[in-house]
């Protein structure tokens, strides 16, 4: 039997000093601790700007979403890409996982007729 334990991450341990007595009562370490803290939070924030391929992917799932709202009926990816040259040029999986990001952001709404998946703009 395997002991799978959680690592501990830098702000666990900072976390677990802070509840430490001796700790609490030296007001130098309280504020050195809780400003690491704060630099971690800072630096996990995520404001990073999306890459190359992401912003060329926005393009690419408005094109989709776009394909979507115009179809009177629900869309299979293959039909998806039927429709435009563009996406017809690009994978099945590709265009399948920009459907995905869609559905995940409720753009896109997926629909289930015997077995197989089809695709509609919300």
């Amino acid at each position: 039997m395997t002991n799978k334990t959680k690592k501990m991450t830098k702000k666990d341990y900072f976390n677990e000093l802070l509840n430490i007595e001796a700790v609490k009562e030296n007001e130098a370490l309280v504020a050195f601790i809780e400003h690491e803290l704060e630099l971690l939070a800072n630096k996990n924030k995520g404001d990073k700007k999306p890459t190359a391929q992401q912003t060329a992917n926005n393009g690419i799932k408005e094109k989709i979403l776009n394909l979507l709202k115009v179809s009177e009926k629900a869309m299979t990816i293959t039909e998806i890409q039927k429709a435009d040259a563009e996406l017809s040029e690009m994978s099945n999986q590709k265009v399948a996982a920009l459907v995905r990001q869609l559905i995940e952001a409720g753009s896109v709404e997926r629909i289930e007729e015997k077995r197989k998946a089809y695709f509609k703009a919300v």
